[in-house]
């Protein structure tokens, strides 16, 4: 059963008590939430996943999404991120309920998956062709990520790539892709028909807003991929459009810098990054415009 065949009523009151566990790309993930703004865009971003039965089902994270006391449900209203009664973060005003949600969640998933590679890094996929876009924060891996979506390419992580240290394929986990600022409104005018969350402002990150993985990248979650190139993306609003082939050696140093686990795999970290590196091209991109990023990555994705 997915959730948007719960219906409103039945995915609030169970979200309420006992919590609703979500197959989010093979993770089992119970919410238990009171929250309005999570019993709110729950439903509408993540109407295409499927509700796992809590007794049949392994759960990997508990979490709970909820304010930290009694009065902070009605003084300066507050919720705190719980994982298995523990709290990793401060807690956050309360409007920003859901995006402490999917931020809790990338926490959960990058420290605890050391079975794989843990990059940060966007990842879209077309024909069998898996495109790694890691950088830092405000480099603009998310907003490329979601206009290739909009565009036809298939979701596997706005947020991390997840690489097997068994065969080296990219592990999907689609979830809703995180937008900021400027970001939210170029992204929609690419697609009037996708879904997305209510734009929250002054957070630390400034206004951010979720658009909803598309359906066929949430049932296609269970195919894993192999990676065709490495673009290391850069937004500069004055820029001209910069491409740059990387040696193996810069795109292995490249990724190592945004690696989440690579201290704590050690050696086997090591060798997975450099076959990586040997094996996918590496990209260094500047771009003002889409146009320019599009005709950059197809450019790519043709060749062999």
């Amino acid at each position: 059963m997915k959730v948007s065949q719960l219906g409103a009523s039945r995915c609030e009151a169970e979200l309420r008590s006992v919590g609703i566990v979500l197959d989010i790309g093979g993770f089992g993930v119970r919410l238990i939430s009171e929250v309005p703004e999570v019993l709110r865009e729950l439903p509408r971003l993540y109407s295409d996943y499927e509700v796992l039965d809590p007794t049949e089902s392994f759960v990997d994270f508990n979490v709970s999404i909820n304010p930290p006391t009694f009065l902070r449900r009605w003084i300066r209203p507050q919720v705190q991120f719980l994982l298995d009664g523990f709290s990793p973060f401060k807690p956050l005003p309360r409007e920003q309920a859901f995006a402490l949600f999917e931020w809790g969640l990338n926490w959960c998933i990058a420290n605890h998956s050391h079975r794989y590679l843990v990059i940060h890094a966007a990842v879209v996929e077309r024909d069998g062709k898996a495109f790694v876009f890691p950088g830092m924060p405000g480099s603009g891996k998310s907003t490329l990520c979601a206009a290739l979506v909009c565009r036809g390419w298939r979701l596997l992580s706005d947020e991390m790539a997840m690489v097997s240290l068994v065969d080296g394929l990219v592990r999907p986990v689609p979830r809703p892709i995180s937008l900021k600022n400027a970001s939210i409104d170029l992204v929609k005018a690419l697609n009037e028909t996708a879904v997305f969350s209510d734009t929250v402002r002054d957070t630390v990150k400034g206004a951010v807003g979720h658009m909803k993985a598309p359906t066929e990248s949430v049932e296609r979650s269970g195919e894993c991929v192999r990676v065709h190139r490495i673009v290391f993306p850069k937004y500069r609003a004055d820029a001209s459009c910069d491409v740059r082939r990387l040696t193996a050696g810069e795109t292995i140093m490249r990724l190592a810098t945004n690696t989440f686990n690579y201290p704590v795999l050690g050696r086997l970290g090591f060798e997975a990054l450099c076959d990586l590196g040997a094996r996918s091209v590496g990209v260094s991109l500047e771009y003002a415009c889409f146009d320019d990023a599009f005709r950059v990555v197809e450019a790519l994705e043709r060749e062999s």
